[in-house]
């Protein structure tokens, strides 16, 4: 697929005394891009666009490059100990993404390039849970894959964690641009993980982002290249003839890939809350994502909030499909987590 470019980028001012800041200032300036100026990576305050659809859109299609301050890096449970702070806000599309809700108005694409303050941030929390190894999340709030080719900055995360006796590093993607990631030190450090799912869920709930067949291809060649591979089967949906294809997802899967063991997979079901569902209905109006309550069983989340997920024969079933079919195509490999 065609790699993402901004249509409007704003630096922080702070931003260009990093080599990055600069060297991404220098680059842009005179492409023909608007390049402006705001105090904040937080704060933008001046998008274009007539209706808050219309800056919505505008928004996914912007790049602010700015400083991480806090330097607290939060957990990521069950993935791993801490999200390690790259970039935030992703160029997809996809009708169902957490990031509708938690990226809230600001859904543009931010890239952090005190790159050196963050590494030594996780260098200092491995120092503090050793002799245990401490493992990183680089897409909890981001797709850093989808913007390497700007950035370069999930390859300088994994060559700095390739030296680490006892750090690990994380990430998940739904793009295909990974060439520049195939020849990196990683030493077996870095998990490289696809999400992936049936064809039909790609087609109607993740525009903009690579079809199936280039993450597959992707996949190969990150197992060629020695990597760590995992799968991240998400959001997995009940709809007529979803076992078949479940089926033959991981049926191409096995046939493409070099080799199966040490494969991981997450699975994760569908669900939503009352607040996402408004959020996507607003943003996606034409959406055939099935959100209807009385089809759900509620699950309390954290902070009070409530789920809804599948009913309890439906969650059965997909575990039951799933785990039978992953046994069957990948017999080396582990499931994490079933949710």
């Amino acid at each position: 697929m065609k790699l993402f470019q901004p249509d409007l980028i704003y630096f922080e001012p702070q931003a260009l005394e990093y080599p990055l800041g600069k060297e991404l200032y220098d680059r842009y300036k005179h492409t023909g891009i608007p390049v402006r100026m705001t105090t904040s990576h937080n704060r933008i305050t001046d998008l274009p666009g007539e209706n808050d659809l219309e800056k919505y859109r505008i928004a996914k299609k912007t790049l602010v490059v700015g400083v991480r301050k806090t330097l607290t890096f939060e957990p990521s449970k069950p993935s791993a100990e801490y999200a390690i702070p790259l970039a935030t806000g992703c160029m997809g599309h996809c009708h169902y993404c957490y990031l509708q809700t938690t990226m809230g108005n600001r859904p543009y694409i931010r890239v952090y390039v005190n790159l050196d303050e963050i590494f030594a941030r996780a260098k200092r929390y491995i120092q503090e849970r050793a002799p245990e190894i401490t493992r990183f999340e680089a897409a909890c709030t981001s797709d850093p894959v989808g913007i390497e080719h700007i950035s370069g900055s999930l390859k300088k995360a994994i060559e700095f964690m390739g030296k680490q006796e006892l750090g690990r590093l994380r990430f998940v993607t739904k793009f295909s641009n990974v060439d520049s990631l195939l020849d990196v030190a990683h030493n077996g450090h870095t998990r490289f993980r696809f999400s992936v799912n049936a064809d039909y869920v790609i087609r109607h709930f993740e525009p903009s982002t690579a079809p199936l067949h280039e993450r597959i291809e992707a996949a190969t060649k990150v197992a060629q290249a020695g990597y760590p591979l995992g799968f991240i089967i998400a959001p997995l949906m009940v709809y007529q003839g979803w076992e078949e294809d479940y089926t033959q997802l991981l049926n191409h899967l096995s046939e493409a890939l070099p080799h199966t063991e040490g494969i991981t997979f997450e699975l994760i079901t569908h669900r939503f809350t009352q607040t996402a569902k408004r959020v996507i209905q607003e943003r996606y109006p034409k959406s055939k994502l099935e959100m209807e309550e009385e089809n759900r069983q509620k699950k309390w989340g954290r902070y009070g909030r409530v789920k809804y997920v599948y009913q309890k024969e439906q969650m059965q079933a997909l575990h039951r499909h799933m785990t039978e079919q992953i046994e069957r195509f990948f017999p080396g490999a582990s499931i994490e987590y079933f949710t």
